[in-house]
């Protein structure tokens, strides 16, 4: 049997993985969601588009639904304080969120043009505009969100919406939205051929090279230009969960300690560089699915990064220090835990197997000729 330190410690991991799992399953139909208007010029370029992730785009959202999900069960006070500073953000999430299922499904309805520019738009704002506003919401994390505790452990906003959309959080919304645009670019760079597929290289080589410096930037702002948070008190990984219990201090370079601490780390920030470099020369020799690996490795990197630098931190506090929520005192009972963990052990390696079997059957390259051939089931 586990004990409760190990069971927190296990949850962080594991919500890590289902994030990661939704940038990268998520990420790349998002990816070529924010691309269709860009590489395909016309009506059936756009629909080649479309049709590479036209099978699994709605099965990719479980990914979404099962962070959120893991979230309210494993931090229930960390998804209260999210939703409530995050609440407009999430909206605007939500609200983009509806014109995915929308396009895909209403765009081919009628042959008109302007009804299918329409909804190739539609599509467009709903797969850029997630990856750019939790890009943002993630910034904020590192910077620490104004909210407090009570006595009751009822956490109160201070925030406002506008001021998410600060310097260093803008420029985090960047990274989040050029490294799935990355990752669809170098799918699509798998799945076409022809004029799409030379759009999607250079697409890959604009977006990887935009990832690269606005990743190098934000670090660099991390160590030298943001106060990161410090625990300078005595905790107990194996204690009830109490934010209010321990000491926390802010600190310039605060975010760089866990590197000096654990050198090993290092790798994290390291795979993003290589594995975008990697899925360059890769794409570019043609063996785009060892492409479509790396890029996924970059992601994992960009993520783990960001993990790494804030642990245990899970939403810090700028107003508040000493109430915030990290992976020791946010969590549900150990009983809850120890149930999830169960589940997950159960069901996110079938949710594994089923949607590998998926892209197995369903692959290979999407071309004008294929989607004419199945007129009644493609996009």
């Amino acid at each position: 049997m586990l004990d409760y330190a190990s069971l927190k410690l296990i949850w962080w991991g594991l919500v890590g993985v289902l994030f990661a799992g939704f940038a990268i399953m998520d990420g790349h139909d998002m990816g070529v969601g924010t691309l269709l208007p860009f590489v395909g010029r016309d009506d059936m370029e756009r629909r080649v588009v479309i049709n590479t992730v036209g099978p699994h785009w709605d099965g990719n959202q479980v990914w979404f639904i099962l962070a959120g999900g893991a979230i309210f069960a494993a931090w229930p006070l960390v998804y209260a304080t999210a939703f409530s500073g995050f609440y407009w953000a999430m909206l605007v999430v939500l609200w983009a969120l509806f014109f995915r299922p929308v396009g895909f499904d209403y765009r081919s309805k009628l042959p008109m043009r302007s009804w299918r520019n329409s909804w190739d738009w539609g599509l467009f704002i709903g797969s850029s505009v997630p990856p750019l506003v939790l890009g943002v919401a993630f910034g904020n994390l590192l910077q620490g969100l104004p909210f407090q505790l009570d006595s009751n452990m009822v956490s109160t906003y201070t925030g406002s919406f506008w001021a998410l959309f600060n310097p260093f959080a803008l420029l985090s919304g960047v990274i989040g939205l050029a490294m799935v645009t990355f990752h669809g670019a170098i799918y699509l760079v798998h799945r076409t051929e022809g004029a799409v597929q030379a759009r999607s290289r250079t697409a890959a080589r604009v977006s990887g090279l935009l990832v690269l410096i606005a990743f190098t930037l934000a670090g660099a702002w991390i160590s030298r230009g943001i106060n990161g948070f410090v625990v300078t008190s005595v905790v107990d990984p194996g204690e009830l969960a109490n934010p209010l219990s321990k000491t926390v201090v802010r600190q310039m370079g605060g975010w760089m300690d866990n590197y000096h601490q654990w050198p090993l780390i290092w790798a994290l920030p390291v795979s993003v560089y290589a594995g975008i470099t990697l899925s360059m020369i890769l794409q570019k020799s043609n063996r785009t699915g060892w492409a479509f690996v790396t890029s996924s490795v970059s992601l994992l990197g960009v993520i783990g990064t960001a993990g790494a630098s804030m642990f245990p931190f899970i939403m810090p506090s700028s107003i508040m220090p000493s109430a915030s929520l990290t992976v020791w005192d946010s969590v549900s009972s150990e009983k809850t835990l120890t149930i999830m963990l169960v589940a997950a052990l159960i069901f996110v390696p079938l949710i594994i197997f089923y949607t590998g079997w998926a892209y197995r059957v369903m692959g290979g390259k999407v071309t004008a000729a294929r989607i004419q051939k199945n007129e009644h089931s493609a996009y």
